[in-house]
């Protein structure tokens, strides 16, 4: 219930192996939320633009758990990425958000995230295209 997709997207083996490389690259970052038991709930990706006129943009990701949403872990998460982005050199931080998820956009403008556009059809899915709004946040 917290995938882009409604559909398998990365097996457990995949992300592993995702994550191993991601450990090499200086210009990018994974971020989980474990609940005590062990249960990853919240995860949050980052990666700089590798080309150089585009270095001071960085995507993210942020997904949170159905079952553990509304309990501050996307905020958490979002400052995670303003820190990780300061540290870096990173002044601009952008994501896409279904319009159809009214609770991630009033978290993300309530946090400083400003629309920049929208991508139509910009997601497939197994029934049929979704569209997009981005979203970008200046890291000050």
């Amino acid at each position: 219930g917290w995938l882009i997709t409604t559909a398998d997207w990365r097996t457990a083996g995949d992300e592993r192996r995702y994550l191993k490389a991601l450990r090499r690259y200086p210009h990018a970052a994974v971020f989980v939320v474990e609940s005590d038991d062990g249960e990853v709930v919240g995860r949050l990706s980052l990666a700089r633009d590798p080309h150089p006129a585009s270095a001071h943009v960085a995507d993210l990701g942020l997904m949170v758990a159905a079952g553990w949403r509304r309990r501050g872990i996307g905020r958490a998460l979002l400052v995670q990425a303003v820190e990780w982005a300061r540290a870096r050199g990173v002044s601009k931080l952008e994501l896409h958000v279904f319009p159809h998820n009214d609770a991630a956009i009033a978290l993300y403008e309530q946090f400083g995230f400003e629309r920049e556009g929208y991508r139509k059809r910009h997601y497939r899915r197994t029934d049929g295209y979704v569209d997009a709004i981005l979203m970008a946040y200046e890291v000050r």
